[in-house]
């Protein structure tokens, strides 16, 4: 589920839709949870769909580290790609804002630890990086680490909107690692190889 102080909004002709913030999200948030209403698809039950279903999930899914390919059912399969994201996922099923969230200003996210099957030239945002690749993750991990790493301390001092979404569990980890007993798990949980994708 997709923070709720955002809406969807037409961007530009070059990038369509995207997920924009209505109220100033601070750099420690929670802005998207996996929640019982996203559907996981097998490679299997990708192979065996339709054509008109292929494409939809190929445009709006990414892949978990089991490689099935996860649908978003609200607004959050319409954010959109930054080489310089303000949104990063973590290893918890949750993604974080990096930095402060202005009103009006797109949440976005590295496509780079999406698994994707496909490289792609993003839009060229004057970075070292112009074009997305299925490993990037493994490329990447140790530079997202240390993003998150930074404001991850920062989930119990923030308002957090999406809370009751995690398990109480997956909570006390998250507390666990703030306090600092517990180690932080890399992004790179996240990983699964392009190679072994069904498609």
């Amino acid at each position: 589920m997709i923070h709720p102080k955002t809406e969807l909004k037409y961007i530009s002709t070059e990038v369509g839709y995207g997920v924009v913030a209505t109220e100033f999200i601070p750099a420690g948030t929670i802005t998207w949870v996996l929640d019982k209403l996203d559907r996981e698809f097998s490679p299997a039950d990708f192979q065996s769909m339709e054509p008109i279903y292929q494409n939809i999930l190929d445009t709006y899914t990414f892949r978990n580290n089991k490689g099935n390919l996860v649908l978003c059912w609200d607004n959050g399969r319409y954010v959109n790609h930054s080489f310089n994201s303000n949104c990063l996922t973590t290893a918890y099923d949750f993604e974080i804002a990096i930095r402060d969230i202005h009103p009006g200003e797109q949440l976005t996210d590295d496509y780079g630890y999406l698994n994707i099957s496909q490289p792609f030239r993003g839009i060229d945002e004057k970075t070292k990086r112009k074009v997305v690749y299925p490993d990037d993750l493994v490329r990447y991990y140790k530079v997202w680490d240390k993003k998150i790493g930074k404001v991850i301390h920062k989930i119990k001092a923030v308002e957090q909107p999406l809370r009751g979404l995690i398990s109480e569990e997956l909570w006390q980890k998250v507390n666990r690692v703030i306090e600092g007993t517990e180690q932080m798990d890399s992004i790179l949980t996240n990983y699964y190889p392009a190679s072994a994708n069904g498609h």
